[in-house]
Order: structure tokens, then sequence, then C-alpha cells
């Protein structure tokens, strides 16, 4: 059974990106009963700086965390947006991942923060990363705002589709990879 991990890439308490990204993990359930989602929530781990050591050296949650997103095959993350760019707990969650623990597996990105003004930065910061991992990005990611919400609720019908189909097309692009090794293309320079 194929399992999809959601990453919710933030350290504070799960809120409105927490509830978005559970809305875009149960639409990639629902379009294939034998996918298995899980949720990692970065603030409910205690993850060590990465400094070159292996995993089972730190003396807490960082080898667990690491064994869970590698043992994934396809991956929903999400990330507010800080000072233009993603996250630094999610960036030092992927700075402990080997090459290996996401080349040639689907990702789908969402991204939330304050203002328009930041829709880009998950593709110009956070896209070149995972495809330095050599992982299968689906082309469209999700960009929220507060304005989405109401009442702490995703009321946007936009929004709300839009996580559905990123969802679905997660668990398309991981059937699509997995069907034809010829489709993911050669292995990422960072592999080599």
């Amino acid at each position: 059974m194929p399992t999809l991990l959601g990453i919710h890439g933030t350290v504070t308490s799960p809120g409105r990106l927490h509830q978005a990204l559970e809305m875009a993990l149960a639409a990639a359930s629902a379009s294939d009963p034998s996918v298995t989602a899980g949720l990692l929530h970065l603030g409910g781990h205690q993850i060590s700086f990465a400094d070159g050591r292996p995993p089972e050296a730190y003396g807490d949650d960082t080898q667990k965390v690491l064994e869970q997103v590698m043992a994934a095959d396809m991956y929903l993350i999400a990330t507010p947006i800080f000072r233009a760019s993603f996250t630094g707990a999610l960036k030092n969650l992927l700075d402990h991942v080997p090459v290996e623990g996401l080349m040639g597996k689907a990702c789908g990105l969402i991204g939330m923060g304050a203002t328009d003004h930041h829709y880009l930065t998950v593709d110009t910061q956070l896209r070149p990363v995972l495809a330095w991992f050599g992982a299968h990005l689906v082309p469209g990611g999700v960009y929220l705002q507060s304005q989405h919400f109401q009442d702490g609720k995703l009321a946007d019908p936009k929004a709300i589709a839009a996580l559905e189909s990123l969802g679905r097309a997660v668990v398309s692009l991981h059937k699509a990879a997995s069907s034809n090794s010829e489709s993911a293309g050669p292995s990422p320079l960072a592999a080599g």
C-alpha cells in the first residue's frame, strides 16, 4: 500500500495551514483507497540541527522523524512563508534527509502567507531544494492567505478545490512515476 506523508513544516501550533493540509490529504486518500496517509507536524518533535552526524547519533526524535519521512512514497508539504522563504524548521528537516530519501517521489506543495506578495516563494525557494533531491513535483501548488478563512475555517471554494486537486494530483503523479521508471528521467546530479 502506498503511503502519503503530509509534512506541516512549522513548529507553531497547528492552525489554519494544518487544517488545509489535512483537507488535501483527505482528498488524496479518497481518490485512491489503497493510499495510507499520515501527517507529520514538525512542532510535535524535537529535531536537532543538522550537523552531519548520522541520525542515530542525535538523542532526540531526529532518527524517528527521518525514518518516517524516508518510508513515505509521496508527500504533501505545507509551509508558512516567513521572511520571503519557507521555514527554517522545514529547511533543517530537509538538510537531514539524504538525496535518496526524496528522489523519484511525488510531491505537492502548499504555502501560506499574509499577502499575495509571497505567492511565488514556494516556486522560487522550496521547489529548487526539492528538485535537488530529484523529487517529482506537481507543477502547480496551492497558496493560501488569511482571506481564504472565516472564523478559523477554510471557507474559500476555490482554495478548497485547489487543495483537493493537489491531493489527487500527488497520487496521480506517484502512480505515473511508479508504473514507468523511464518517466522519471535521469537521477539528479546530487545523487552522482
